[in-house]
């Protein structure tokens, strides 16, 4: 899998490797999203043991993790029966380094540091259930005083929560270090595709969102509408079922989470709404949603200029991850159909509905777009959207300090935007209570297809900042 970005997680656990010093760390996030390449770019040219879990029976596990470490110590004995104990696993570990009650190392032992990665820990956990107790005392009586770097990996983003950074988990304490690997960036995800303007970029974007490995899907076809029909709504490609699959190893019971979801990417966004898709209870719904958010699968959204965005009640839901609403638009209501190779309603609904995604995809990235060009404006304290029983804004981003806020529109029309909008914005702007009656007000407007000669006028006259596209226009 082709490398990108990643510096600042590569950069984190470089540091920690600098250290010397022993150390624990929790690398997690969801499937594909680029755990073991990171994995694989931070121990090029460290003396590493990297080790894949399994859903097999625990001495299994235990077989070919000593065949790993047979392999890495040189040791043929081990290298051929295993371990038969996770005890065995640490007390080995910490007898080939040579460190005694002492604490010390014997000079005739290879006392080099050395990287032990186990991914896929949930699997161990689900095998056994003491598991993380096993590898606390693992870590306190055995491994916390040698030159090792411990990597527990995993793509079960609940279990891993639950089993190394819960407050109760009994490894919760002695990690040195934790990274939540998230989906990429737009401005990272478009580096897949080199040959693509802005605008088929961000429309390879909203189906793949920021996951690498499906972004590398999309590659290779001459058209996304192509690479859609072949990866994704082909029952045999892993696309196809890869949503279904990740809901089930995070969920016990998926069927009313994957109903939750299905209204979510229908643009059911508030509770009430919510309700009357599923036919839910209230109470029940919210406990179903705090389990989503928990997952990182849904985000909660309040008007940015809540004062208590914990307590508000104007919150509305929304899918956090692109190709979750790629999928339940486009795959999930027609899996009738496709499992018969009838590939023909999935992509009518493709053909026309996909740009209003796209077009929502857009705001998130002038968000992104404009933090770049923070040294022109102010430092944003925070930045999002905010709405009321009426009205919406697209951009509003503020300093507390300074009493200063930003107020910006963004359209993906194909017409260019005249001053309408911007009246209108201004408009808007005035029901927004936020700071003091002198607060410092700015606007922005960013643009599919261009401004119109009135509003650039306007603008150089008012000082209105223009995006056209991902550039600053003026």
């Amino acid at each position: 899998m082709r490398f990108i970005n990643r510096d600042h997680e590569l950069k984190a656990l470089e540091e920690l490797w600098e250290t010397g010093t022993p150390q624990l760390v929790v690398l997690y996030g969801k499937r594909r999203v680029g755990k073991t390449e990171l994995i694989k770019r931070f121990t090029h040219g460290k003396p590493s043991i990297y080790f894949l879990a399994r859903r097999i029976r625990e001495e299994e596990n235990l077989f070919y993790l000593g065949n790993a470490i047979g392999e890495f110590f040189k040791d043929r004995m081990l290298k051929t029966r295993g371990f038969e104990k996770w005890d065995e696993v640490f007390v080995f570990l910490k007898d080939r380094t040579g460190v005694g009650h002492t604490g010390k190392a014997s000079r005739k032992a290879d006392a080099s540091r050395f990287i032990v990665v186990i991914d896929e820990f949930p699997y161990l956990a689900e095998g056994n259930k003491g598991i993380s107790s096993i590898f606390q005392a693992g870590w306190d009586e055995q491994l916390k005083d040698i030159p090792v770097f411990l990597v527990l990996c995993g793509s079960s983003i609940g279990m891993m929560e639950q089993e190394t950074l819960a407050y109760k988990a009994p490894l919760y304490g002695r990690r040195t270090g934790q990274l939540f690997l998230k989906p990429l960036f737009f401005s990272e995800a478009r580096k897949f595709f080199p040959r693509f303007g802005f605008v088929e970029a961000l429309r390879a974007y909203s189906i793949a969102g920021g996951t690498p490995a499906y972004l590398l899907r999309l590659g290779g076809y001459p058209s996304l509408e192509k690479a859609v029909e072949e990866e994704i709504l082909s029952p045999e490609r892993f696309l196809y079922e890869e949503i279904e699959f990740i809901l089930m190893e995070e969920l016990r019971e998926p069927r009313n989470y994957f109903s939750i979801l299905k209204a979510i990417g229908s643009h059911c966004t508030k509770v009430s709404e919510i309700i009357n898709a599923t036919g839910l209870e209230k109470s029940a719904l919210h406990n179903y949603l705090f389990v989503l958010e928990d997952l990182h699968i849904i985000e909660k959204q309040v008007p940015v200029t809540e004062k208590h965005p914990q307590r508000s009640r104007r919150g509305r839901y929304y899918l956090k991850d692109q190709f979750f609403t790629f999928w339940f638009n486009f795959c999930f209501p027609f899996m009738a159909e496709l499992e018969f190779g009838n590939k023909i309603p999935s992509m009518n609904a493709f053909r026309n509905s996909f740009e209003s995604i796209v077009a929502k995809n857009y705001e998130t990235v002038a968000q992104e777009i404009l933090r770049q060009y923070q040294k022109d404006l102010f430092v944003f304290h925070r930045i999002g959207r905010w709405w009321d029983r009426s009205d919406e804004i697209d951009l509003v981003a503020f300093n507390e300090a300074t009493d200063e806020i930003l107020l910006g529109e963004v359209k993906w029309s194909k017409r260019q935007v005249g001053t309408d909008i911007f009246e209108s914005l201004k408009a808007k702007s005035q029901k927004v209570e936020w700071g003091g009656r002198s607060r410092k007000e700015y606007y922005c407007l960013f643009s599919r297809s261009g401004f119109t000669p009135d509003m650039r006028k306007v603008a150089k006259k008012e000082g209105v900042m223009l995006f056209n596209l991902d550039g600053l226009s003026r």
